[in-house]
């Protein structure tokens, strides 16, 4: 791939790369853009970047020299797939867990490379001695006309008069169409917090469009199935304290026992399935760590909405057991009536561990009798729990699947989060993007089923004391690594902005996608040799080339993949 840069100031720098690398302010990025990295499938993403930069000015100079506002222009036959966005630092104040290992970008606290924003009227400033980079995308459809296309970026000053620099490079996009991800994959999505951040009403037709936008944008990157609040979700939520409720299901209580209407629960439904949706996964039916309480759950009674169950409702051998036993057969029903029962995960209580193996399995009895055939998952680490045989899917955390592996586990599930900042892969803003995108390869080899995650846009802190404005806070308050809680800001308008972490999730997915289509073409032992053979060293959850200096193992492994692909996709 070549790369041809022409300046007519001297002051100004630019350099390509692809997206593996994180361009902090004050510090040079290498120049990282590989052979023949640049590479798209039909139906995939690629993205890389342009950093830059001006020097400071000089004596005889006017001050003004050490700030450049220019205009930003794209040349290129495939304009249309070409979208381009500004890397905005944000800042982290908690970047990692006292006992981090040494495979982060920086412990400091400080401002980091992280949110996607699209330009303001196409300008980007250069500043003296500062690094930036512009985030550029080429997706290619289904349809897209296989071929090697020229892009070239170009800066000018505001009147458009006068070139000050420019950048171009090539994309091959290649003749197989990359199959559709089918791989379940959840980032727990929060209603409530849009409505708390927007201020607007829960189910307000305002709060709708904006939990649709959030929504769209989810599956757009690989987030194909959606955490759906039947009752307001009982996570992390602190004892005896209550989120803003937010309840699909309306529930009456009447002389004859309870009544349901599953009418937002259709519109929910119908609105992720028009956004590309796959998989529901239902919200918990018991209170987290344990299953000891009932969720939230407003019923009206008497004409007047109030909270009949809750942190003060035993889970079990009460009220709620025969509410439950009421509810679910018609909730099973209904979800089998819209074509999604098939499709549909439910939980009991999260990260159960062992202290916790009698209330967990309490709970699980007192539903067993209506629930036969239906999906669970559970996210849980203690392979002692899983082996009591209540979990029929365990999501294990990654820093303790190795039992897990040892013993076959079949529609084995993986999942990080806060606790997972030693050895293993995870999306926290400090780590290096290798380190994040390596995940892809890592659940391929290990014939994970399907991966979770806590936060999508959790934007509260820790258990929900109080709300946080995210783009001041990343890390809930100083509670976990800058990153964990959230992939996506919460932009105006009710548009959600991207961050660099969720480009690199997207692009673990088509790592996950491309390796699962070439071992439909040869075979998966041949793309595991491969996988191994690039990274020098039998690939672990805990031990992969993801260190900055090892990030060409992904770019080399992708650009063998797709080799691979074009040449016996055409057999």
């Amino acid at each position: 791939m070549k790369q041809i840069i022409q300046y007519n100031r001297p002051t100004l720098q630019l350099k390509l790369l692809d997206g593996t690398t994180k361009v902090f302010s004050d510090e040079e990025p290498l120049q990282s853009i590989s052979q023949n990295s640049l590479a798209v499938f039909r139906n995939e993403c690629v993205s890389f970047q342009v950093a830059y930069t001006c020097a400071g000015y000089r004596k005889d100079e006017n001050y003004n020299a050490h700030f450049k506002l220019l205009k930003v222009r794209v040349e290129s036959p495939i304009l249309s797939a070409i979208t381009l966005r500004e890397v905005h630092n944000v800042p982290c104040q908690y970047p990692s867990h006292a006992n981090a290992d040494s495979n982060y970008l920086r412990k400091t606290a400080g401002l980091y490379p992280d949110r996607l924003a699209a330009l303001e009227d196409d300008t980007v400033v250069f500043c003296a001695n500062q690094w930036k980079s512009l985030w550029v995308d080429v997706t290619a459809a289904k349809n897209a006309v296989a071929g090697v296309y020229p892009i070239k970026i170009l800066f000018e000053d505001e009147e458009n008069k006068e070139l000050a620099c420019s950048i171009e490079t090539e994309v091959e996009i290649m003749q197989p169409v990359l199959p559709d991800q089918t791989f379940p994959r959840t980032e727990w999505f929060y209603a409530d917090c849009l409505a708390d951040y927007y201020h607007v009403d829960v189910f307000s037709e305002r709060h709708w469009e904006i939990i649709e936008n959030f929504i769209a944008a989810a599956a757009k990157r690989g987030i194909n199935m959606i955490l759906t609040p039947q009752f307001t979700p009982p996570l992390d939520t602190a004892v005896g304290k209550e989120r803003t409720p937010v309840q699909l299901v309306d529930v009456f209580k009447t002389a004859d026992g309870y009544r349901f209407d599953f009418s937002k629960l259709r519109r929910w439904v119908e609105m992720c399935r028009r956004n590309g949706i796959r998989y529901f996964e239902m919200s918990h039916l018991f209170s987290q760590w344990g299953a000891v309480a009932a969720p939230a759950v407003m019923v009206e009674v008497d004409g007047e909405p109030v909270r009949l169950f809750g942190w003060d409702t035993p889970a079990t051998g009460g009220e709620y057991t025969r509410f439950l036993h009421c509810y679910l057969p018609q909730l099973l029903a209904f979800l089998k009536e819209v074509g999604i029962l098939e499709n549909t995960y439910f939980h009991i209580s999260d990260e159960p561990n062992l202290s916790q193996l009698d209330s967990y399995k309490a709970a699980m009895e007192s539903i067993a009798d209506v629930m036969q055939g239906c999906k669970f998952i559970e996210a849980l680490s203690d392979y002692e729990f899983y082996r009591s045989g209540l979990v029929e899917r365990p999501v294990c955390g990654t820093n303790h699947i190795k039992p897990f592996l040892e013993q076959n586990v079949t529609g084995l599930w993986s999942y990080y989060c806060t606790a997972q900042g030693v050895d293993v892969s995870n999306r926290f803003i400090t780590m290096p993007a290798a380190r994040t995108r390596i995940y892809g390869v890592q659940m391929f080899k290990f014939n994970i089923e399907g991966c979770l995650h806590w936060g999508y846009n959790f934007y509260n802190s820790m258990d929900s004391y109080f709300k946080i404005d995210p783009y001041r806070v990343t890390d809930c308050a100083g509670s976990y690594p800058s990153g964990d809680a959230f992939l996506v800001y919460p932009g105006a308008d009710g548009m959600p902005e991207e961050s660099i972490r969720m480009m690199l999730m997207d692009q673990a997915m088509s790592d996950l996608r491309a390796l699962n289509y070439l071992s439909q073409l040869i075979g998966k032992e041949e793309v595991l040799k491969l996988v191994d053979t690039e990274a020098k060293q039998p690939l672990t959850f805990d031990r992969y080339p993801a260190h900055p200096a090892d990030r060409e193992y992904l770019l080399r492994l992708r650009s063998k993949v797709n080799r691979l692909i074009c040449e016996h996709s055409k057999a």
